[in-house]
Formats: structure tokens, sequence, C-alpha cells
């Protein structure tokens, strides 16, 4: 018994229709963007010829700077600054966690009591958010004076802005399901928040409290730039006193430092991703 192939016939692809208004879309968002990053150009004043004309004192400065001092008395205050750095950044995320989760609560549909306490909640967060760290450093540096107490506080206040919005758009995305089953059961608000969202987001939440803290270590090196002590001051004295090796030494730290967050962090990341 023979079987032949059926016939198959090749149809022509039909040309795909091109709406000339989603073209004259298209064309309208490049030009303008063309525009805007024109007018960017020349507002910042960008160009590459005064780069070309600085070689020399950049290459004066890293002349300066290499080989770095790598003497213990400037090794040492770097690794105690480092440390304060460190310190920070730790408390200045830690201390902020029971501000943010209740703002986000707060800031969250589906957790927040009414639509005054929502829109009041993410007023605080959007405030606290957009004023900078350094602002705020700068503020409690003329309040509580030079050192790292005003570093803290500044990333306390901005990281409750920031932390709060990110957690407040995880519990918005969360599974409705075990919400919605305790609701019909008649839990409140607070008891849903507590035994069906927060820990059904846990490893989300905690996964963006390290991205913070790994973020809040740097945002503590640029604090210390402008007293709020840790390396950054270490930092600001030696480019004052045109001393770049030392500078160099305490850039290397921070490197080290910096390094050492991300891999603890990661550890931390991975170890949540194979518990779940």
């Amino acid at each position: 018994m023979s079987t032949t192939a059926p016939d198959v016939r090749r149809v022509p692809v039909p040309p795909r229709r091109r709406d000339p208004r989603t073209l004259a879309l298209a064309a309208t968002v490049v030009v303008v963007l063309l525009v805007v990053h024109v007018v960017a150009w020349r507002a910042t004043e960008m160009s590459f010829a005064t780069l070309l004309g600085g070689a020399d004192g950049m290459a004066e400065f890293l002349t300066e700077a290499v080989p770095p001092d790598l003497s213990w008395a400037v090794l040492g205050p770097s690794l105690q600054g480092a440390l304060v750095t460190l310190w920070i950044g730790l408390l200045g995320t830690t201390l902020s966690i029971p501000f943010a989760l209740a703002l986000a609560l707060a800031a969250a549909r589906g957790t927040a009591p009414g639509p005054v306490t929502y829109q009041a909640a993410r007023g605080v967060l959007s405030f606290l958010r957009a004023v900078p760290d350094v602002v705020f450093a700068l503020v409690f540096v003329t309040a509580v004076g030079l050192g790292p107490f005003p570093g803290v506080l500044a990333l306390v206040l901005h990281n409750i802005g920031v932390m709060g919005k990110l957690w407040a758009e995880t519990v918005e995305d969360a599974d409705p399901g075990p919400p919605t089953a305790l609701r019909s059961a008649g839990a409140g608000r607070l008891q849903v928040a507590v035994h069906a969202l927060l820990p059904s987001v846990t490893p989300q939440l905690v996964g963006l409290l390290l991205y913070r803290f790994d973020v809040n270590v740097r945002s503590s090196l640029v604090l210390g730039l402008v007293g709020a002590g840790g390396i950054g001051f270490l930092i600001n004295q030696s480019i004052q006193l045109f001393r770049f090796d030392e500078m160099l030494t305490h850039i290397l730290v921070v490197l080290v430092l910096i390094v050492a967050v991300d891999q603890l962090s990661a550890q931390v990341r991975r170890r949540l991703g194979s518990d779940t």
C-alpha cells in the first residue's frame, strides 16, 4: 500500500499593512527625543574637546595618586572609616524598617484604613523620597554637628520614603487569594496584613531591604563628603590637602567594602531563593 504526500501549496504571506498614524507617531517620538537630547547637551555644556584639553591635568592627578599610600598611618584610619561607613548604612537601613513598614501598609490598597490615610501616607513617602539624603544630612549636620550621627538620621528618613514605596507596591501586587479568604472569614485589615499578606511577600520584602542596604552603604560614603563621618570624610579631607595617594588608598578600601557587601547580599538572596 503506497501513500502519497499531500499536495502542500505555499500561500504567500500578505504584506503587513502599516498604519500611517503609527509611523507618524514613531517619527514624532524620534524627533522629540533628538530635540530633547540636543537641548540637554547644550544645557550641560557637554564638550569632548574640553575633556581632551584636560588630559594633562588628569595625567598629573593620576601620577600623584599612584601608587597609593599603604602605610598603616593611612590604612588604619581608612579601615576604621570604612567600618563607620558600614555602620551608618546598616543603622540607616534597619532603623527605618518599622516606619517604612507602617507607611507601606497605610499606602497600599487593601491594607490602608481609608482613602484619607492612603493619600496621606503616599504624600509622606513622596516627600521623603523627593528630598535627597545629602540634603537631610546637611540639615542634621547643622543641628547635631559633624559625625556619623547626622548621616544615620539622614539615611533613616530617606530610606523610609524609598523602602516604604517599594514595599507598598509589593504588598499591592501580592496574591489576592489568601487575603480574600481571610476577609470572607471576618478578619480585619490588620489581621489580613499580618497573617496573609506579609507572609506571602516576605522574601520580596527582604530582597528589597538588602538592595536598600547596598544602596545605603554607598550613600553613606557620599554623606561623609558633607561632614557626616565615615570614610567619605577622609576622602574629602585627602582631596582638600592634595594627598591624592591617600585618597586612592581610601577609594581602594571602599571598593573592598562594596564588594564584600555585594557578596553578602547575594548569599542571603540565594538562601532566600532556595528556601522558597
